[in-house]
């Protein structure tokens, strides 16, 4: 059936935390982000719900590297054997050699959660990749894709703007959304981890996908977002305190290596704000539990690119 069905991919063990996307349109397909290794045999499983074969698999489209959005790449490449895989065109060599990457993650997890988490990674002929520039379309059956180079959470990253259903597939470039925290009201937070946050080319890239006017965006964390202004209004605003953090950090008396546990506690502090205002909602410990690895991830990446402003500094 054609349409977008949005794929738990039950990332960590959890459920709603990250998606993959499945687009169908007459007998063609492609999934948008694939998650890990054991995500693959979920988005498989969808395929064969809407009564299609691998084989019918048009293209892979992977919004960045990050291996909560590419891990399964090669496996899915191995799935779907006419599938191309599309990517950023800084993104690309990373899935055709995807060592450099491989091996920055197990410096961060440590080899053994690593391999728990992600498993093998191999590479991908590159002859079964395809780079799009800014701006650049693909045909999908009847709907058209455009991509959307969108600086801010990482430099490789794009949005897919689907022409058909008036949707944008954001990958990590509007937040993150969890179900579990919306039944307040809207609650979308940015996602500012390492290594590329760039606070100003995060708000450019939220007010590019405003531009297109979209009915529905669909971030990687998770799933459809209709109240698209007041999601972004949100990530704007937090957006603007997390550059303000990174400064204040920059510039503080504070070594280096004490900056991420600088920007842990402030972070901390400025969510216990914004979850006072949910009532019963932000007193539960599983929504603290939900938060606490974005606020670790968020507080290295700003502390990153704080360490990262004093080394040029420092070099000028």
């Amino acid at each position: 059936m054609t349409g977008i069905h949005t794929i738990d991919t039950h990332y960590l063990g959890l459920r709603d935390v990250a998606a993959a996307y499945l687009i169908v349109d007459g007998d063609r397909a492609a999934f948008v982000d694939n998650n890990t290794n054991d995500a693959v045999p979920r988005l498989l499983a969808t395929l064969a719900d809407q009564k299609l074969e691998p084989e019918q698999v048009e293209y892979l489209i992977v919004t960045h590297v990050h291996l909560d959005h590419a891990g399964g790449t090669s496996a899915l490449v191995r799935a779907c054997p006419n599938a191309t895989v599309v990517a950023h065109p800084r993104a690309a060599p990373h899935i055709i050699d995807p060592i450099k990457l491989v091996a920055s993650a197990s410096a961060v997890y440590g080899k053994d959660n690593f391999q728990r988490i992600y498993g093998t990674i191999e590479p991908v002929s590159e002859n079964r990749v395809r780079v799009m520039d800014d701006e650049q379309t693909l045909q999908l059956g009847q709907r058209e894709l455009r991509f959307l180079h969108t600086r801010g959470h990482a430099n490789h990253h794009f949005c897919i703007v689907d022409s058909r259903d008036n949707a944008i597939f954001a990958g990590d470039a509007f937040g993150l959304v969890y179900p579990a925290l919306q039944s307040e009201g809207t609650f979308a937070f940015p996602s500012t981890s390492p290594t590329d946050f760039e606070p100003q080319l995060a708000r450019e890239s939220i007010r590019r996908l405003l531009a297109e006017r979209p009915s529905c965006i669909y971030p990687t964390h998770f799933g459809a977002v209709t109240d698209i202004e007041v999601a972004a209004g949100q990530l704007l605003r937090h957006l603007e305190f997390a550059e303000r953090l990174r400064d204040d950090a920059e510039t503080s008396d504070r070594p280096d290596d004490a900056l991420e546990a600088y920007c842990h506690a402030r972070l901390y502090d400025y969510f216990c704000g914004l979850l006072d205002s949910m009532g019963q909602l932000g007193r539960d410990p599983k929504v603290w539990a939900h938060l606490k690895l974005d606020m670790e991830l968020n507080a290295q990446g700003i502390a990153f690119a704080a360490n990262k402003r004093r080394r040029k500094a420092r070099e000028a």
